[in-house]
């Protein structure tokens, strides 16, 4: 049965302190046409994209330095950042821990859709890791 009403802070204090991922995220809803999740950054993620879907990425708690399409600023709890399919973003530094973010993927972003400007950073594996809520 499909689940309707999510308690976003209870879901996102289940995240781990500490992956050997860059990012964690849990999926509150996988559909073709959208996907929504709450994810926990650990540690900089280097520039990247995704070729599936534009991403909506809302700020829950603590701040990160990120970067889209060459724009860089500091983000923090209320901001939102919203960047279309193919645009190159990452986050090369995260200020203050834990760093989580709602996400809202449309349509929905495969966990193995992520591909980096310089092959040395990383794969879709290094990236993140994926659960269920």
């Amino acid at each position: 049965m499909e689940q309707h009403f999510f308690d976003i802070a209870a879901l996102a204090a289940t995240l781990p302190d500490t992956s050997n991922t860059m990012l964690r995220d849990l999926r509150l809803v996988d559909r073709e046409a959208a996907s929504c999740r709450i994810f926990r950054v650990y540690r900089a993620a280097p520039l990247h994209f995704h070729q599936s879907c534009d991403e909506y990425l809302y700020v829950l708690q603590g701040r990160a330095v990120m970067t889209v399409e060459g724009d860089t600023r500091t983000v923090g709890p209320g901001e939102l950042v919203s960047f279309p399919r193919n645009a190159v973003h990452g986050t090369p530094e995260v200020l203050e821990h834990p760093f989580l973010v709602l996400a809202i993927d449309t349509p929905r972003r495969p966990p193995e859709d992520v591909h980096f400007i310089s092959e040395d950073d990383g794969t879709a594996q290094s990236f993140i890791q994926t659960e269920s809520a």
